[in-house]
């Protein structure tokens, strides 16, 4: 016989155990969970960031937090468009699968809990949104602090020219890191417009008033940056963008020739003059950017929280500089779907700390790993992989190939498409009418995609593989 004092000790145990193990550990032993910031550019591509090499954009602080922390040099996004992505990462799911793929359509209660946001919150923490939101309407009461927008908004909103929008932001995040609870961890997901452009023809669009047109020696094309940036990179002179030989665009299936790629790029693009203007403004708008990450590491380290909060800074996904004779970006072309990933963990241990990753991460991971971060089992539909491991340096098995689509029904203004990137080939394509529109590249030979390889008879197996690849893929996500 148990005693009555031995069988309520024995109880406690047990409950205490199935607590713990509903919180698993983390990549450090201690049990205090891990502050969370999420911080995403909009339209920011893989190679705009001095850590991933480019000797020329100004981003000091991002930077800093890559020498201290873990650089993924092949971070994709799934979905190359906003609202879609958007939800890829907040849920860990293919588009396929959460059903994102216009811009009016919202999250479900069911599926708004199965967020990273809402599972954090049913975890108890203080959670934060600063920014777009971008799938649909934002909730009005997921966040304890919400200063989330629908739509695009604008870079000077309620004709207020004396505040940038990316500056008034980094307010806002000043705001809530001074009103989070001491007893509480907290994830704050801050989500900025910047660089995305002023959606519109530059020549016609209202939100370009003389007034705006009067803070800028240099009209940006859209672009609006902080005007007190406006003397960086002003003595660069950029060379060509890739594959922006009139010719190469030329050569390509006529549907793309109404696309908004293109209408975009004539826009912005279509005189070398413009192009040196535009580009220089998307440079600043992400110095910009970096500048309001450094005010956020600054408040952390003034208030002793640095030490226990991981900071991402990723892309919704990247952009078409004129490549291609393109502008934007929407298709499966490297610097439309590659894009910046750099984690900071406090917690690492220090032979970890500044190194980089080669293995594939892809937007639908973050979720998962920031559960993991966090101790919180993930929803069993999430489709991406903690990057949790590859964090602490272990080499777990990983994908070698990865699926992307893009199924927004714009009709011909934006033809929708799939594809498989594996390490060495992608292929892709698009949805617009038969025969096929296809494109196969070998990253090895040709790493600016610059050869469809399709027609090539020498390619004929491989194409075989590569569209059984694409359908077998297309069922999967679902």
């Amino acid at each position: 016989m148990i005693s009555r004092s031995r069988f309520v000790a024995l109880l406690l145990v047990f409950a205490t155990t199935f607590a713990m193990s509903t919180i698993r550990p983390c990549l450090a032993r201690d049990t205090k969970r891990p502050n969370i910031i999420m911080l995403l550019a909009d339209d920011q591509r893989w190679d705009t960031l001095g850590c991933m090499g480019n000797k020329i954009i100004q981003t000091p602080n991002i930077d800093r937090l890559a020498s201290q922390g873990v650089v993924f040099d092949n971070a994709f996004v799934t979905t190359s468009i906003c609202m879609t992505n958007r939800a890829c990462i907040f849920m860990g799911q293919y588009g396929s699968r959460h059903g994102v793929i216009d811009f009016r359509t919202s999250f479900t209660p069911e599926q708004l809990r199965d967020t990273y946001p809402g599972k954090l919150k049913q975890a108890g923490y203080y959670l934060g949104f600063i920014g777009k939101w971008g799938v649909g309407k934002p909730p009005t009461t997921l966040f304890d602090y919400n200063k989330g927008w629908p739509g695009q908004n604008r870079y000077f909103p309620d004709k207020d020219l004396s505040v940038h929008l990316t500056t008034r932001m980094g307010d806002q995040a000043m705001e809530f890191l001074d009103g989070v609870p001491s007893d509480r961890p907290f994830c704050l997901s801050f989500s900025f417009k910047a660089p995305h452009v002023q959606d519109g023809d530059p020549e016609k669009a209202r939100v370009f008033t003389p007034e705006i047109r009067a803070l800028y020696k240099e009209f940006p094309n859209g672009f609006l940056y902080d005007p007190r940036l406006e003397s960086l990179y002003r003595g660069v002179v950029f060379p060509d963008p890739a594959l922006s030989d009139p010719a190469f665009f030329a050569g390509l299936p006529e549907f793309f020739r109404p696309t908004e790629t293109r209408i975009r790029w004539r826009w912005r693009f279509r005189t070398p003059e413009m192009y040196q203007q535009t580009k220089k403004a998307y440079y600043r708008l992400i110095t910009g950017v970096d500048t309001t990450v450094g005010r956020i590491v600054e408040k952390l380290e003034a208030k002793g929280l640095l030490d226990n909060t991981i900071i991402i800074f990723h892309g919704d996904n990247g952009f078409y500089l004129g490549e291609r004779g393109f502008a934007s970006k929407f298709y499966a072309h490297e610097v439309s779907l590659r894009v910046p990933l750099v984690i900071y963990d406090p917690r690492l241990p220090e032979s970890q700390k500044g190194t980089r990753r080669k293995q594939f991460a892809l937007s639908i991971d973050l979720a998962p790993t920031m559960l993991e971060m966090a101790g919180i089992d993930r929803p069993a539909r999430m489709q991406g992989e903690s990057l949790v491991p590859i964090l602490r340096g272990e080499t777990p098995p990983w994908r070698d190939e990865f699926f992307y689509e893009h199924l927004f029904d714009l009709g011909t203004r934006i033809p929708k498409s799939r594809a498989v990137r594996g390490t060495r080939y992608k292929y892709i394509r698009y949805l617009v009418d038969d025969p096929r529109n296809e494109e196969l590249y070998d990253f090895q030979k040709d790493p600016d995609e610059a050869v469809n390889l399709v027609g090539d008879p020498r390619y004929a197996d491989l194409l075989k593989k590569m569209r059984a690849k694409l359908d077998d893929w297309a069922e999967r996500v679902k």
